[in-house]
Parts: structure tokens; C-alpha cells; sequence
């Protein structure tokens, strides 16, 4: 299901998915966070909590800590991400004269210390290259999985396409719930994704709710570069770990296999 935001967002906190709501089956809560210089925001759900910095400069406060985080490019820039748990409020006060976040929020009882993931610490990975004519090769950033941290319900990390470049092909699936959230470079671009059967238009802002077990293979446009961020909840005594490929695809990947006009 995708939400569309052709008009932006609006200063303060853009609620787009609700777990104690409609998206109960989702199991996130969802928003994007804009601040203008000055502007502050609290955040104190009991829930385990992660703001990510999409672009701009903000203070993050939290129990006795305080940091000044700054990002100038989703594009061209690494993340920095604050997770903490239910216990844990966060203020969040802006300092550029625009800047955007994301908040993502989950149950999670466990309590742990708060971490600042910081632009030197995701995992930066080429994907893609050499296979497939070199037709999915992007950038992938995470910053949360589990190898890097067992106490959060949440994987968490960035893709950015190349231009005309593809992302989750083979076809998989998987079966935690996920949230996409796209970017688009120039902002009149747009994307293709593959939900199950159903064929979605991807623009700047969008979001896109993907449900337990269904394919999700994307494309960006020629000329376009397309961010996302995606977002995963672990499910109790089922984290995610390794998705499942339909196997009518998986040949693409094969050192031999050949694609046209290739010939054997």
C-alpha cells in the first residue's frame, strides 16, 4: 500500500502510519519530523524509539546526553541514527533552516543503552555489480541488523539506486512487516515498484507499506536517482535475517547465466 505526499510536510511531526491505529498490522508507527532553526520537538512514547537525519542540523538530546548531528545529502551522505528505548525521551531541536527526520517507533519491553549510530558507523556495500548486466547495482547503508545489535526490534538502513538500476530483484519476500520511504533526485522523478501483482508509481516523499510474505522488486527511472529508507520489525522469536527469493528468478544471479542479446 503506498501513502502519497505529493504536497510535503508540514513543520513539526507528519504522522504516516499508526501501530494503535490502522496500520496495527504493520507494527510501527511511522512519521517524518521537519524543523525549522529553532524549532524543537519531544518525543516521549513509551516505545522504543529511532530518529534518523535525512538532511540539516539538529541537536538530539536524551537522559544527560546532547550532540549535534548535521547531514547535508541523503544522496551523497551517511546517516546518523539515535535508538533508544521505551524508557528513553529524546528532544530534538532544529538548528538549519530545514531540516527533516524520520521516527520510527515499535513496542519493544526490553530495555538497553541508548546508541548513537553516527555517519562512520552503517555498513556501506556495492550491490549488484557484476550481475545481471550490471542492471541492480546501488548503494546500501545499514545501520541496524542483527549482527550489529540484538536489542532493537528494528532493522534499519538505506538503499540508493543508480539511475535506471533496480533493488530486491529476485524477487523477495519476507516475513517481517517493512516500510519504504523514497526520495528522488531531481524531485520530478519517479520510480516503478513491483507489491505482490500490483504494479506502484514511486515519487518524492512517498511511503510504502509492505505487508508479511509479499515481493517487492523496484526500479527507478532513467536520469533519476531514488533513495529509500527501509525499515523492518523484527517479529518475537523471528527477527529478520534472510529473505525468501521466488525461485523462477534466481538464475539472473548465475556466474553462466545468459541474458540478451547475449548468446550461448
Amino acid at each position: 500500500m503506498i501513502i502519497k505526499n505529493k504536497d510535503g510536510f508540514k513543520q513539526g511531526y507528519n504522522s504516516i502510519t499508526d501501530m494503535d491505529g490502522k496500520d496495527k498490522d504493520i507494527m510501527m508507527d511511522f512519521g517524518i519530523l521537519k524543523l525549522s532553526s529553532g524549532a524543537a520537538y519531544s518525543e516521549n512514547a513509551q516505545k522504543e524509539k529511532a530518529v534518523l537525519l535525512l538532511y540539516g542540523e539538529v541537536e538530539l538530546a536524551w537522559d544527560d546526553q546532547k550532540t549535534v548531528i548535521k547531514r547535508g545529502s541523503y544522496l551523497d551522505d551517511n546517516p546518523w541514527t539515535l535508538n533508544v528505548p521505551s524508557s528513553t525521551g529524546v528532544k530534538i531541536t532544529g538548528i538549519a533552516e530545514d531540516s527533516e527526520l524520520a521516527i520510527m517507533k515499535t513496542t519493544n519491553p526490553k530495555q538497553f543503552e541508548p546508541k548513537l549510530y553516527t555517519d562512520q558507523e552503517c555498513r556501506i556495500e556495492l550491490r549488484g555489480q557484476g550481475q545481471m548486466n550490471d542492471t541492480g547495482t546501488r548503494i546500501v547503508k545499514t545501520i541496524m541488523d542483527v549482527s550489529i545489535t540484538t536489542d532493537s526490534k528494528f532493522m534499519l538502513g538505506e538503499d540508493v539506486h543508480y539511475p535506471g538500476k533496480w533493488a530486491g530483484f529476485p524477487s523477495h519476500s519476507h516475513d517481517q512487516p517493512e516500510i519504504y520511504y523514497y526520495k528522488l533526485s531531481p524531485e520530478n522523478g519517479f520510480g516503478l515498484l513491483k507489491l505482490g501483482d500490483e504494479g506502484v508509481v514511486l515519487e518524492h516523499n512517498d511511503t510504502v507499506k509492505i505487508y508479511p510474505n509479499v515481493v517487492h522488486p523496484q526500479v527507478a527511472a532513467p536520469g533519476y536517482a531514488m533513495y529509500f529508507l527501509w525499515v523492518i520489525r523484527h517479529l518475537d522469536g523471528n527477527p529478520y535475517v534472510t529473505p525468501t527469493f521466488e525461485e523462477e528468478h534466481l538464475w539472473v544471479e548465475a556466474p553462466d547465466a545468459v541474458i540478451w542479446p547475449d548468446k550461448k
